[in-house]
């Protein structure tokens, strides 16, 4: 009995010695979470906010000051084109028309006398030049019966009279040509400064009414009847009266961050969600891209910016909607996310897998221990960071780091062109211990629960 019990004793105290052991063995393994190199279909989005605007709109302005004496809309009225909107006070403009008016029919008046006495004019000169041929014969005749006594002086004193009054009432009937030609053409001008009178008091006048420029929606009323209205001069805007939106073609105006832009493309499709209708989403397609950075503290244009800032910049960005629903608004909150670019059965990795170390720091430290100090060249050469990730060696129970080149970036995978393949084992997890993992480095591998996001300290 007494045997058995020492032979229990030491097969125990050996079974504590191998358990110790191997305990210790694994008290250098570092815990990991691992996963498999898959194809998936992969695409790379850029998420965006911003808010509805339509794609045609325009904000009616005073032309004119007056006061607001009929406004037959009201904030999201539906307007047809030539829709009377606003009315301002015209009894000075309509009273201007009038008299301006009056003065060009008094102008054509004088224009038509003066044709009349133009035509009179010449016919009286028709006359004057007939009288003058006859006179002149007379007194040519005259000359020579008189020269051979035929006539007495009386008769020759008489013709000459009538001739050289014949001469005088041509003379008379020319300069009446004239001057009927010169109040015709004072009249045709004072008709013209009566047109252009008219022109400019009928422009004040039609500026009093105002009608919808297209078929639409009224998206901000800002006055009320009875108001005054004024209109813009320099450093100062004018009164609005309103904005008439077409909400036929609506936009999705977002701004994008400065980094993701260069990946934007005019025609990539995007997928729109609106804050006010939570459980919608919408396509469109991008139609629009700025070419000015935009300051996002201020939302003014880099090329209007005065002085120089480090501070974030955005880019406009227009989507436009493909089936807007009734129910927009201009102003509305929203998101796009603008599909840059998508691949089918790529080679992917989940992107919390992808790491970045030294080119030094993957080098095998015995082997190098008793190389020279580094030339300055060499030095440079073992900074150089690459981007890889950490291979799972089975058989080995160890990692190994290899340099992968990357291509687009989806939402939680990023895609491998080069570096991996289909089925390889990488280390995922945890972040602490991807962060300090090195090359060679035994593992054991733990992926009984999903890795936990550690925050950076």
């Amino acid at each position: 009995m007494k045997k058995i019990i020492i032979i229990s004793a030491i097969v125990l105290l050996l079974v504590i010695a191998v358990v110790v052991t191997v305990i210790k063995s694994k008290q250098g393994d570092i815990t990991v979470q691992t996963g498999k190199v898959a194809r998936n279909n992969i695409a790379s989005v850029v998420t965006a906010s911003g808010e509805i605007k339509p794609k045609t709109f325009v904000n009616v302005g005073a032309n004119a000051m007056g006061r607001l004496v009929a406004l037959p809309v009201k904030e999201g009225d539906h307007v047809k084109k030539g829709q009377l909107v606003a009315q301002l006070e015209d009894i000075q403009p309509a009273a201007d028309v009038n008299a301006t008016r009056a003065g060009l029919d008094a102008a054509q008046s004088d224009a038509a006398a003066a044709e009349a006495a133009g035509r009179t004019a010449t016919a009286d000169l028709t006359r004057a030049e007939a009288d003058y041929e006859q006179k002149s014969l007379d007194w040519q005749r005259g000359q020579g019966l008189y020269k051979d006594q035929l006539i007495p002086k009386q008769d020759y004193d008489s013709r000459k009279a009538a001739f050289e009054a014949s001469a005088s009432n041509l003379e008379q009937a020319k300069i009446r040509i004239v001057q009927t030609k010169a109040q015709y053409e004072s009249a045709m001008r004072h008709i013209k400064q009566n047109q252009a009178n008219l022109t400019h008091a009928s422009d004040v006048l039609a500026k009093t009414t105002y009608v919808a420029p297209y078929d639409g929606i009224v998206t901000n009323l800002p006055v009320r009847q009875g108001e005054m209205v004024v209109m813009g001069i320099q450093n100062s805007p004018g009164s609005t009266i309103m904005t008439i939106s077409d909400m036929s073609i609506v936009t999705a105006e977002v701004k994008v961050d400065e980094t993701d832009i260069v990946n934007v493309k005019l025609g990539q499709p995007a997928e729109v969600t609106i804050d006010a209708l939570p459980k919608q989403k919408f396509t469109g397609k991008v139609t629009e891209i700025g070419d000015n950075a935009i300051l996002r503290s201020t939302g003014v244009s880099t090329s209007q910016s005065t002085g120089g800032s480090q501070e974030a910049r955005d880019f406009k960005v227009v989507v436009t909607l493909d089936h807007p629903p009734e129910s927009l608004r201009p102003g509305l909150s929203t998101t796009a996310k603008i599909t840059t670019a998508t691949r089918d059965s790529a080679l992917t990795i989940p992107i919390q897998a992808l790491t970045i170390r030294q080119r030094g720091d993957l080098k095998d430290k015995k082997k190098s221990g008793n190389v020279q100090a580094a030339s300055p060249e060499q030095t440079k050469n073992d900074k150089e960071e690459l981007q890889g990730v950490f291979v799972y060696r089975a058989n080995e129970k160890k990692v190994e780091f290899v340099p992968v080149e990357t291509g687009i970036t989806g939402t939680t995978d990023i895609e491998v062109t080069k570096g991996l393949n289909d089925g390889d084992s990488i280390v995922t997890g945890s972040y602490k211990v991807l962060r300090t993992l090195r090359n060679g480095a035994k593992v054991k591998v733990d992926n009984s629960a999903p890795a936990k996001i550690e925050e950076t300290s």
